[in-house]
């Protein structure tokens, strides 16, 4: 009698695979022990499948629902979920994409699901208050090019070669637009504004600010990194966009 963890790993092993030990402690009653865990197979590939469809629906525009659904085939069976929540679910498939042979022709297409993922990451981050105008002003003098800052829990930064922006906009709706794939890349501020998901085309120096702060780092600090990249940057330009679009927190 194989222990609880030993018939986890057997079950598991027979729904990812084609590993049939399971079978062995699963009772036929009118039905193989080989098809019930075929049934359970399909449901779980279907539901995982689906799970990722509604996570990057540009993705399936772009490759056919026919071929993603063989690619999720392949990255379930890789990559199974660690959790039981199924919006959390697909976080590597954009490295995934970027390995696996059949996509090797479309070098743009990990990008296009890495924005896709970070807007799904956005619409389900943790609340959090972020840093406003009016907090700011009343600091004390003296005090501001000090504090400490990150950015809002909901925010990505995602930096492509490719126009992966403009890629995803023109999948929206029904028509499809023509995109110029050689049209140059983008730094891009994913994150969520009051209860919508939105993102934006930063600067070289907005972007290299945001970065600075990403894991939680100073003001003066962060405006440095941007002088450096475009030294003549408007600063002051930049913690303002930075506060309208609700992207910075004080740690």
């Amino acid at each position: 009698m194989p222990s609880l963890r030993e018939l986890q790993r057997d079950v598991r092993a027979a729904l990812l695979g084609d590993d049939a030990r399971a079978a062995r402690e699963v009772v036929a009653d009118g039905l193989a022990p080989e098809a019930r865990l075929a049934v359970y197979r399909h449901h779980v590939l279907t539901s995982l499948t689906a799970a990722l469809e509604a996570t990057f629906p540009v993705v399936v525009r772009l490759v056919d629902p026919r071929f993603f659904r063989f690619a999720c085939d392949r990255y379930v069976r890789a990559e199974p979920p660690a959790s039981p929540c199924l919006f959390e679910y697909g976080a590597t498939f954009p490295a995934f994409l970027a390995v696996f042979e059949p996509c090797r022709h479309l070098p743009w297409l990990p990008d296009v699901a890495r924005l896709e993922w970070a807007m799904n990451a956005a619409l389900h981050a943790a609340d959090a208050e972020p840093l406003t105008a009016d907090a700011l002003r009343a600091r004390p003098a003296g005090t501001l090019e000090t504090m400490d800052l990150a950015l809002h829990p909901s925010v990505t930064l995602l930096e492509s070669p490719w126009p992966v922006d403009a890629v995803w906009r023109a999948n929206q709706g029904e028509n499809d637009s023509v995109v110029d794939l050689d049209g140059g890349g983008v730094r891009l501020c994913v994150g969520r504004l009051g209860d919508e998901v939105v993102f934006r085309a930063l600067t070289p120096a907005a972007f290299a600010f945001r970065r600075a702060l990403a894991g939680g780092g100073r003001l003066a600090a962060a405006l440095e990194t941007a002088l450096a990249v475009e030294p003549g940057a408007d600063l002051a330009a930049l913690v303002r966009e930075a506060l309208d679009e609700a992207v910075l927190q004080c740690r």
